[in-house]
């Protein structure tokens, strides 16, 4: 099973909220594409967070150093991003692990992370929502909640609804208000949860909001 983690913009906290996922499943984790890593990359950061033994992180199948839209990052060093090599990757991966079923879910389970929000171009005619489909994955939607969250999470989910994604719910990040119910009313899709906000992510945090959103996680997984 494959579950895609994907945004409403950039910034939102899909690699927090990707690595809290992992380490309630005691999933693997893999993000296809990482654009800009002069501070580190995703991968290494999620890997700093988990603290189960069955989670392991795998490679990106494109490694770009410019911090933008990856289709940018791509064209500044001569190259191009394909959907099709990425799902190839994906299933490569599948492949490799299959045998691997000791986690909550009792099956081979992969948290993919998308980069930046769900419309981000890959190439010129491909945006990061063409992944989903082929990888036959749920998709776990993150809306982090400040002023102009609500439009931001309505169209990404009109999207949703376009490319009839399997939309697994929502994870939000932070308080401002409270309206993720309104959003999970107005979307049709489940509320998850809430991360809160805190001042420095360390793995005692992740691991702590792993244990807390699991039961949900479970509970609308082995409904589908």
């Amino acid at each position: 099973m494959t579950l895609f983690v994907t945004g409403i913009g950039t910034g939102v906290g899909k690699t927090i909220v990707a690595a809290i996922v992992a380490e309630a499943l005691h999933a693997d984790y893999w993000k296809p594409i990482q654009a800009g890593f002069d501070n580190g990359t995703d991968s290494l950061l999620v890997q700093s967070l988990i603290t189960n033994i069955q989670t392991q992180v795998h490679a990106e199948a494109y490694k770009l150093k410019l911090a933008a839209s990856p289709h940018i990052a791509a064209r500044d060093e001569d190259k191009k991003i394909y959907a099709d090599e990425i799902k190839l990757v994906h299933e490569e991966i599948i492949k490799k692990n299959a045998a691997r079923s000791n986690n909550y879910l009792h099956e081979y389970t992969l948290i993919c992370e998308g980069a930046g929000g769900i419309m981000v171009p890959v190439n010129d005619m491909e945006f990061v929502i063409d992944l989903i489909n082929p990888m036959r994955a749920k998709t776990i939607l993150v809306s982090r909640n400040y002023l102009g969250s609500i439009n931001h999470s309505l169209l990404t989910a009109s999207a949703c609804k376009q490319y009839n994604l399997d939309v697994l719910g929502w994870l939000f990040n932070d308080l401002f208000m409270k309206y993720e119910e309104e959003i999970a009313a107005w979307t049709g899709y489940t509320r998850l949860g809430t991360i809160p906000f805190a001042k420095s992510i360390t793995r005692e945090f992740v691991f702590k909001q792993a244990e807390k959103i699991r039961p949900a996680l479970l509970k609308h997984l082995q409904r589908t």
